[in-house]
């Protein structure tokens, strides 16, 4: 079992990304707030949870072994495959998903697309008792400076790559700056990108 890769990141995609390990290109899938802290070129060390199938074997990827925990608590869940695993995970935190899990509360799920109210009620079920919140702010990669021109067009980039326009993008973003100044304040590009998908989704749900 491949638990963790460290080695210089080669390519950087919308929802993959290539570690070249002793010369070989290693493949992982993330979650974009993680894509974001891996810099093309540079030397980098991601947790990794291998999901083994008669036809394949794929490599997760995850900024920390807290994130990978969950993960792979979430993808024992019967109905949630690696998939909808880290689409919670795009969206919530590690200690979010705990705390969702250990106060029942289906809402929280349900702002992830793809889980409808009787998924999330099945999650909430199977997750009792096998997470605890512990009490810490969640386990994600460093944010860029505190600088719009930084982090806004990794932002967009990150939701336009999940299949949301350019300009509902920026729109969420600017109702973001009024709802949310501390955390755009922050220039934590995971935080911000985790705030962006939780109001699109909501919005999305409304219409």
């Amino acid at each position: 079992m491949i638990s963790s890769l460290t080695g210089q990141v080669q390519t950087v995609g919308l929802n993959t990304a290539v570690i070249n390990v002793n010369g070989f290109g290693m493949l992982i899938h993330a979650t974009p707030h993680t894509l974001s802290g891996l810099q093309l070129g540079q030397e980098a060390t991601v947790h990794t949870s291998m999901v083994v199938r008669e036809d394949s074997m794929t490599l997760y990827g995850f900024a920390s072994a807290d994130e990978r925990e969950v993960f792979e608590v979430l993808t024992s869940v019967s109905g949630i495959g690696p998939r909808t695993g880290l689409a919670i995970l795009a969206v919530h935190t590690p200690e979010d998903v705990r705390i969702a899990a250990n106060t029942k509360d289906t809402a929280a799920f349900t702002k992830v697309s793809g889980i409808g109210p009787k998924g999330a009620s099945r999650i909430v079920l199977e997750l009792n008792g096998k997470l605890v919140p512990t009490g810490a702010a969640g386990s994600v990669p460093d944010g860029a400076p505190s600088t719009t021109s930084i982090w806004e067009p990794q932002v967009i980039e990150a939701l336009t790559g999940l299949g949301w326009t350019e300009k509902d993008a920026k729109s969420t973003l600017a109702k973001l700056v009024k709802s949310s100044p501390e955390v755009v304040e922050s220039g934590n590009v995971s935080e911000i990108l985790r705030a962006a998908l939780r109001s699109m989704t909501t919005g999305t749900r409304a219409r």
